[in-house]
């Protein structure tokens, strides 16, 4: 039983490690992308189609456009807790909703920002747990991504989203043979998939100028705008909205939620119950496996500095010591010339102990050997009896063990400096 509490923690924590790896993508992550295939699968309503894609159902696929004068703002791989606040503070602003396409992974680790942006108005869509490639995957595969994805909604703001981006989608001029039974699967799985109609590119960093200028439509053409709160350095991203926005309303545009734009019910459906309690344990779980992994890290880097002081410690008097000792008028301390017992614990040793009494006896100091034989079965206590060597003594006594053995032979010794060692020395 006194085995079972130690193996139980480490059991514990080797999952909690295991845990903050597959959220950090560390582990089970697949960072592919594929490259772009042949389209003569496609059907070609699809790729001249707006930027909303419904396969629900057991009818044709259908393609929807964004409405003149309504621009759907949206951005892929949040929650970031530098940068997701400061474009949620920019809409607020400006009274402008978006959609924000958060991945698993960043809404289990802030679940408190996606709660913000449901709490703002904003809609929120599946853009999968990992991040990977689901042209890749298997259907088993897309599967879990989906549902670790609601799974870490409901524990961050208890709803569920119909709402789905695909990781590394365009527009769906791009959509391809890989892509589009990924896309099918997807919308027979109840989720509508949603592209893009104006790519920012604020990930390269391209300047405030640029962003804009990719995103300014034609005329009042509605259209579906890609961004990102989330990814690296956004600054740029979050400059652009604070011109972005005023300027687009005063030409006339709203920005409004998917659904809104749509005049379609809402994305978002609440869930409770199992489900809810669900999704609040596995964004309890995260952040338990954060916190652990955080004190660990502490706790390894002040033992780090500990060792590695001690070492540098450690050189330094080794340093000091030898020349201490190298000095022409360095002495140890007073002579010592009192004779001296040495106890031998002894057990089985019949191998070795002729050497180890015969090394001792060599010394040219006065010693007295006392060999205390802890029942052994193999001659030990014979063979240095055998030896007839001066002021060697053998003491035996019933296996004690070798504690019991150095009490023993410090009741028989006859002086008292005494020195203890192994009869295998």
């Amino acid at each position: 039983m006194r085995y079972l509490l130690p193996s139980l923690v480490l059991v514990a924590l080797a999952a909690m490690l295991m845990l903050r790896g597959y959220v950090h993508s560390e582990i089970l992550a697949d960072h592919r992308v594929r490259p772009p295939a042949a389209t003569d699968q496609v059907p070609r309503h699809i790729l001249e189609g707006g930027p909303v894609i419904d396969a629900r159902g057991t009818e044709a696929a259908r393609s929807i456009d964004i409405p003149d004068r309504k621009l759907v703002l949206t951005f892929d791989d949040g929650p970031d807790p530098e940068w997701t606040p400061k474009v949620l503070d920019e809409l607020k602003r400006y009274n402008a909703h978006g959609v924000f396409f958060v991945t698993g992974t960043m809404a289990s680790r802030y679940p408190a920002l996606v709660k913000r942006m449901v709490d703002e108005g904003h809609e929120i869509g599946l853009h999968t747990f990992n991040h990977p490639d689901l042209s890749y995957q298997t259907r088993s595969r897309i599967d879990w991504e989906l549902t670790q994805n609601q799974l870490a909604l409901a524990g961050a703001a208890g709803i569920r989203s119909s709402l789905f981006r695909p990781p590394y989608s365009s527009f769906a001029d791009a959509m391809d043979n890989k892509s589009w039974p990924v896309t099918q699967y997807i919308g027979s799985r109840g989720y509508i998939t949603v592209l893009d109609s104006l790519d920012s590119e604020d990930w390269k960093r391209p300047g405030v100028d640029a962003i804009i200028k990719g995103v300014t439509p034609e005329g009042h053409e509605g259209s579906i705008v890609l961004m990102h709160d989330s990814g690296g350095d956004r600054s740029q991203t979050v400059a652009a909205l604070g011109r972005y926005l005023p300027e687009m309303q005063k030409r006339g545009f709203t920005f409004a939620n998917l659904t809104e734009a749509l005049g379609a019910p809402s994305a978002h459906t609440p869930v409770a119950g199992v489900e809810l309690w669900k999704g609040k344990a596995w964004v309890a779980a995260v952040a338990l496996s954060d916190n652990l992994t955080g004190v660990l890290v502490a706790g390894l880097a002040v033992i780090g500095f500990l060792v590695i002081s001690r070492f540098g410690l450690m050189l330094i008097l080794s340093f000091a010591h030898a020349r201490k000792v190298r000095r022409r008028d360095f002495r140890w301390g007073p002579e010592v010339t009192e004779p001296v017992t040495v106890l031998v614990p002894a057990y089985n040793e019949r191998e070795c102990i002729a050497n180890t009494v015969n090394s001792l006896m060599a010394s040219d100091h006065p010693v007295e050997v006392i060999v205390v034989d802890d029942g052994s079965t193999d001659g030990t206590a014979d063979i240095v009896e055998a030896l007839w060597l001066p002021n060697v003594h053998v003491v035996r006594q019933q296996n004690g063990g070798k504690p019991a053995a150095l009490n023993n032979g410090i009741a028989h010794a006859s002086h008292d400096i005494v020195v203890m060692m192994d009869g295998d020395t």
